[in-house]
């Protein structure tokens, strides 16, 4: 296990902290294991393996750009007397940290394996765009028009 010392890092900088936090969280639990994917430029999958789990005892929560998976198992195992228990039967909470713009599009659970779908949805006012240059004379608009004078209604003197 590795640890850093930001001290003196928090000293010289301003306006860090959210990426000191996440450094300092970076440290996740080896349980459940999980991949994340890129599918695309916009696509992501992050797959966990939650064998023994049902749909109804997991739970996903997005919150700004926190995504929470928790895990909880009931309690009915304790009529059971096991010689080896090898399968994980124990809660979880996992955080991941997500990009600006990225929401959960949709999860699934199949085989013991927990599928979360994430897609990047950029604004369109954010998006870039392309700006047409006008002509060189300067004496039409971009749209080839002449400018028109915009006249102020006169004054009256009260």
């Amino acid at each position: 296990m590795r640890t850093f010392d930001f001290a003196p890092l928090y000293r010289s900088t301003v306006g860090f902290d959210r990426l000191f936090d996440m450094l300092d969280s970076s440290i996740r639990p080896d349980w459940p294991p999980y991949d994340i994917e890129r599918l695309d430029a916009d696509r992501y999958r992050i797959s966990m393996a939650v064998a023994g789990f049902s749909a109804s005892e997991i739970e996903l929560t997005q919150e700004g750009n926190a995504l929470l998976v928790t895990g909880s198992k009931s309690g009915n195992d304790e009529k059971r007397q096991y010689l080896h228990q090898g399968i994980a039967n124990q809660s979880f909470k996992q955080t991941f940290s997500l990009a600006d713009h990225v929401k959960v599009e949709g999860a699934s659970l199949e085989n013991g394996l927990l599928s979360i779908s994430l897609v990047r949805e950029v604004p369109e006012q954010l998006k870039p765009r392309r700006i047409s240059i006008g002509d060189a004379s300067g004496s039409r608009g971009p749209s080839g028009q002449e400018p028109k004078q915009i006249e102020q209604p006169a004054r009256t003197a009260a």
